[in-house]
């Protein structure tokens, strides 16, 4: 199975380390969040990655181009410094990534459709490059295959950023509990989608609006329910917390 990586967002909330790199490239513990998002998948079979680009993608691009010299030992020669050899290796990946440009300001259902060309009418997973989970990979594509509709998504219920007060009638705090779970279920990012998910698809596609909504009307959108785990970096707090985690060696999307 392919991943679809929709990367190409500005990251305009998260301004304060998105400035200089797309948001995909915002480092945990010295790696993209993209890597760690990568490397989670990877771990659970999914080695084909089909990554759409948009803003600062050229900054995406060097990164896998260079991956090779700067995760290795290597031999250069300075009369062909274009040449090198890797002379002892410490990366374990196999990747096969496709980096595709999908437009600067193409909404997340137009990135998805550009990408059509290179999944060859399959089953694939579908993704946000900002979000991290220790989601169970073989259980979502179980739930997925046996409900058998064209897309399923991961529902997730995070915790409040706020603490949640309970109040009776006079105006009494009856309950105060720090950053509760909230009630709903919101879209955790993870995606599987078959093929026919085109069909819903255009170049100004938001996939989050119509195409979901329309899916959801026809009852062909599944949702498989994650309780483990689930953080997007959508601020610069989330930023500090999931690389706070992953310095105190407590990153519960690490399975490598």
């Amino acid at each position: 199975m392919k991943a679809v990586i929709l990367a190409g967002g500005y990251g305009t909330r998260i301004r304060e380390v998105s400035e200089s790199v797309p948001k995909p490239m915002i480092e945990i513990g010295g790696k993209p969040i993209i890597w760690h998002i990568m490397k989670n998948l990877s771990k659970q079979g999914v080695n084909e990655f089909v990554i759409c680009l948009g803003y600062r993608g050229s900054v995406i691009k060097s990164f896998f181009l260079d991956y090779a010299k700067n995760s290795n030992d290597i031999e250069i020669h300075t009369k062909n410094p274009d040449s090198f050899r890797i002379t002892k290796q410490h990366s374990g990946e196999d990747w096969k990534v496709q980096l595709i440009e999908t437009g600067l300001d193409t909404p997340t259902g137009g990135r998805i459709f550009k990408a059509r060309d290179y999944l060859k009418e399959e089953r694939f997973l579908c993704t946000y490059g900002d979000g991290l989970a220790d989601l169970d990979l073989n259980a979502l594509i179980s739930e997925h295959a046996t409900k058998g509709k064209i897309a399923t998504v991961t529902a997730v219920s995070p915790p409040s950023r706020f603490g949640v007060l309970e109040i009776d009638n006079q105006g009494g705090v009856k309950k105060f509990s720090e950053k509760d779970k909230v009630k709903e279920w919101v879209n955790g990012g993870f995606f599987i989608l078959e093929s026919e998910i085109f069909t819903f698809l255009d170049e100004d596609s938001v996939f989050e609006r119509e195409p979901l909504e329309q899916l959801a009307i026809q009852g062909n959108l599944q949702a498989y329910v994650h309780n483990g785990f689930w953080k997007p970096m959508d601020t610069y707090r989330e930023y500090i917390e999931l690389n706070s985690l992953w310095d105190k060696n407590l990153a519960p999307w690490k399975n490598w």
